[in-house]
């Protein structure tokens, strides 16, 4: 299942986040302000436990959210994705991934992760990545989360390529995609087009 949001807000703000012209402070703040729209469409299937809790009129029946989440951002550009929806979920468990891009083979160098194999803990993880480009992080991502035992896993990206989303469903038919936009197409150097350019050099300033 692909979704690409049609929300209108989301829209706008994915315009000035393209833009040439936005600095990283807002930069960041948009990535956030995305990330939350579109996890709140990943979340919109999770189950509930039926509660009970006390207003100051009296007992109320309420809801709490049945599976733990685990958010498992891709370093380095995955990382401001995480600090927004962690508010929404504050007893998320964090994972991180260490990857990035070889520019001459475009394949996902692995080089980091915080992870105890007798932590598998969550229910469903949620990969973070702002570009699903040609899929290769997104794919290496997956596949260490199901070697560790995670049975569900969910991704949300900012903007994808057609050949990214064709490639992680090719690998993880299991795994929904949630997008602010699907895109054109890549260039020959593996970029989106019209995309935003690097992720993490615009949050981060490192242009």
């Amino acid at each position: 299942m692909v979704y690409e949001s049609q929300h209108p807000l989301v829209k706008h703000k994915l315009a000035i986040l393209r833009d040439v012209a936005t600095e990283p402070i807002q930069f960041r703040a948009l990535v956030g302000e995305l990330t939350q729209f579109l996890c709140y469409e990943a979340c919109a299937d999770l189950p509930l436990n039926t509660i009970q809790v006390e207003t100051p009129m009296g007992q109320a029946a309420g809801h709490e959210l049945q599976p733990k989440v685990g958010f498992v951002p891709i370093l380095r550009a995955g990382l401001g994705m995480v600090e927004p929806i962690w508010a929404m979920i504050p007893n998320a468990v964090i994972w991180h991934m260490g990857m990035y891009r070889n520019e001459e083979t475009l394949e996902p160098v692995y080089y980091y992760d915080k992870f105890d194999e007798h932590e598998v803990n969550i229910d469903i993880a949620i990969l973070l990545d702002p570009m699903l480009a040609t899929g290769g992080s997104a794919i290496a991502g997956c596949d260490r989360l199901k070697a560790w035992g995670v049975k569900q896993i969910k991704y949300i990206g900012l903007i994808a390529a057609p050949e990214g989303i064709a490639a992680l469903q090719e690998k993880h038919p299991d795994v929904p995609i949630y997008v602010g936009s699907i895109d054109s197409h890549l260039n020959d150097i593996g970029y989106i087009v019209p995309g935003l350019g690097d992720a993490g050099d615009r949050q981060f300033g490192t242009l």
